[in-house]
């Protein structure tokens, strides 16, 4: 999921890890069992966020000053007690709902501070600054001229609102952070720390990394696969990187080039499926839709962004000369799935239960529960070379894990905790224990920027839904768009990508989603259509200059400034900027509609725009294009993506123009290039 900063693992030591391994202990046990009320996991999940974050920010900056330690655990421990105020006077606040006392003032007023401090030592102050002009809109909004003034509201209701509410810092996207997100996190942790970052990476290397360009193509692979288990672009960038980029380099492609593909195909997690970023999960939860019908949706634009990256690494790799790997040097891919396919399993049974319709609290945790089961009993059997006695015990195993049909959840807690025993009892699975203790810490630590950043942007649901503000400015964007869609396209996207400058995609999907997704309805957007079209485009100012956060993250691997990476990503990205807009015009490449037959004409006209645009972007096709081709390549691109009478047969007849001309002229110039750059 989105992490703007993470925290260093050095940081969890002592009392801090302690407190991790409680926090994810707490959130498996609540989204197995269901012990307490929504509101109340909610505050006690803020509680334990607050906590953290203080205790690896101590310093009044986010950095580690000892001097400011005493008082940040102070703050900490004070925002976790205060937490438990919903769970203790639990049926009095739902009786006084609204008519707030004394110790209600105190309590909601001191978190909502806390919170803001919290976001601001782990964010910086872009997102504390925005939520911050919202507050006061809420506060002092009735002094405004003109329409923008509401009718006034008492610092009381405000309060209400954003600390006792299911609108404010306990909204949606707590509730969301507090089930899905933690868990689908947890998930991918333990299966990172199980070796599947090695699994992809030594199945991208052995099928693709012989081939023209084949390091990068690495990087499109392995990024497009960790992006099915953790959807955090930043994260992937972070682990995926630090192999792929220098081995890019190494190969001949330059620093901000290995940067912006490494950070092109990360930011692509977000919309890959099964586990995408935390704002689809937010998103099902938004508009009330199941969040398999979000994963449909965003499955072709998912690969058609993975296609775009290797088709322009492809071409960039024929333009620069530059060959694959030494066939010896690659992994045979087979043989690493022969050797940690068991890992694959419950990535499988996750995907298996989601296209069921479970739900993704249900799925996601079978899946981890699996995870563990797996981590375990591979510990447990450590050492058994008989392969009959191997095989019962995995055909056992099998049997007690199908268990969960007939007795729940609980049913990988009594197997977990058998296996764990077993590995006491053969004195084996040293690091098995290790592992799975890491991966609950490391889960904890992964989940706080997202955590807090849900928590804030609550301020702005709040004050959006109690001031009605939202319709208001809908009113002036539809006056402005309302005769022209794409003119309102493109106000939606400069507002995600300039919002997204400052603020993760989180809070950029909440605050634009708010805003213009019900402006894009009015247009007659399909509704799922209209909120990804937010969706990718908050994720596209990751890649955006002058701030995009994954190049940033990319530039210290690759030792390179992030904003030259920026650039790089761009050209890299440049259907995630396109394909957009082909589904507000063709929504069937979201699959909504239902009629296969136009899928498939719109994919088709998609895979030929981007052909189009990697020639005219990169310059190079079978040989170097001229300006000429390049800009006859742009424009038989666009007239793919608009959806006017007869821009299809233009479109497709230019490309194919195009081509013939483009191979004729290259005929010639092909037997002068040396061996291998054809």
């Amino acid at each position: 999921m989105n992490t703007a900063t993470e925290p260093h693992d050095e940081g969890l030591r002592g009392a801090i890890f302690w407190i991790a391994l409680a926090f994810s202990a707490f959130q498996i046990y609540t989204a197995a069992f269901s012990p307490l009320s929504s509101q109340v996991v909610r505050a006690i999940h803020v509680g334990f966020v607050l906590l953290m974050v203080f205790a690896l920010k101590p310093g009044w900056f986010g950095n580690g000053q000892q001097g400011w330690r005493p008082l940040a655990w102070a703050m900490g421990l004070g925002g976790f007690v205060l937490s438990f105020y919903h769970w203790v006077f639990e049926a009095d606040l739902t009786l006084r709902a609204g008519e707030l006392t004394q110790g209600d003032w105190v309590v909601g007023s001191v978190l909502l501070v806390l919170v803001f401090e919290a976001a601001r030592r782990m964010m910086g102050w872009a997102l504390p600054f925005i939520c911050l002009l919202f507050l006061a809109y809420g506060l002092f909004g009735q002094y405004l001229p003109g329409a923008m003034a509401h009718r006034g509201f008492g610092v009381d209701q405000i309060v209400s609102t954003l600390s006792f509410g299911t609108e404010g810092i306990y909204g949606t996207p707590t509730y969301v952070s507090s089930t899905y997100i933690f868990l689908f996190i947890l998930f991918g942790s333990f299966l990172e720390q199980a070796g599947m970052i090695r699994l992809f990476t030594d199945f991208a290397m052995g099928t693709v990394g012989h081939t023209r360009g084949g390091p990068a193509k690495v990087a499109v692979v392995t990024s497009g696969l960790m992006g099915t288990i953790n959807g955090s672009g930043v994260a992937n960038v972070v682990t995926t990187g630090q192999f792929t980029i220098p081995l890019m380099k190494r190969f001949g492609y330059s620093s901000a080039f290995a940067g912006g593909v490494e950070a092109t195909s990360s930011m692509g997690g977000q919309i890959m499926p099964p586990v995408m970023g935390a704002v689809a999960f937010i998103m099902a939860e938004t508009i009330n839709v199941p969040y398999i019908e979000i994963c449909k949706a965003a499955l072709i634009p998912a690969i058609l962004y993975f296609v775009t990256a290797f088709w322009m690494v492809h071409l960039e790799a024929g333009r620069k000369g530059l060959l694959g790997l030494p066939k010896e040097e690659c992994p045979d891919p087979w043989a690493a799935i022969k050797r940690q396919w068991h890992l694959l399993l419950p990535l499988a049974g996750l995907v298996a239960l989601l296209f069921s319709g479970y739900t993704p609290l249900f799925s996601g945790t079978v899946g981890l529960g699996l995870t563990v089961v797996l981590i375990f009993g591979a510990a447990a059997i450590t050492g058994v070379q008989a392969r009959a006695l191997r095989v019962l015990f995995w055909v056992l195993l099998g049997f007690a894990c199908a268990g969960f049909y007939q007795f729940g959840v609980g049913t990988f807690f009594v197997v977990v905790a058998l296996l764990v025993a077993l590995t006491y009892l053969r004195r084996t699975g040293t690091d098995a224990r290790a592992l799975a203790v890491r991966a609950l810490a490391d889960g904890a630590r992964h989940a706080l920027p997202v955590a807090i950043a849900c928590a804030l942007v609550g301020v702005i649901i709040g004050v959006i839904n109690l001031t009605g503000v939202a319709a208001e400015m809908g009113g002036h964007i539809i006056s402005l768009g309302e005769k022209s869609l794409f003119l309102a396209l493109v106000l939606t996207m400069l507002t995600c990508l300039v919002l997204g400058m400052g603020i993760p995609t989180i809070p950029n999907y909440i605050i634009t989603s708010s805003l213009a997704a019900p402006i894009l309805l009015k247009l007659g957007v399909p509704l799922i259509v209209s909120h990804m079209f937010v969706f990718y485009f908050g994720i596209m100012a990751d890649l955006t200059p002058p701030v995009a956060l994954a190049a940033f993250a990319a530039a210290p691997i690759a030792r390179e400034t992030g904003l030259k990476i920026g650039m790089q990503a761009l050209r890299v990205a440049i259907a995630g900027f396109i394909v957009p807009y082909m589904a507000v015009y063709s929504p069937a490449l979201m699959l909504q509609g239902g009629d296969w037959l136009a899928t498939a004409w719109v994919v088709f006209k998609a895979l030929v725009a981007i052909g189009l645009w990697g020639m005219g972007a990169i310059g190079y096709l079978a040989a170097p294009l001229n300006w000429l081709e390049r800009v006859w390549a742009i424009l038989a691109a666009s007239f793919l993506v608009v959806a006017l009478p007869l821009s299809d047969e233009v479109g497709l007849g230019a490309a194919a123009a195009l081509l013939g001309w483009h191979l004729w002229r290259a005929r010639g110039a092909r037997g002068a290039l040396p061996a291998g750059r054809v």
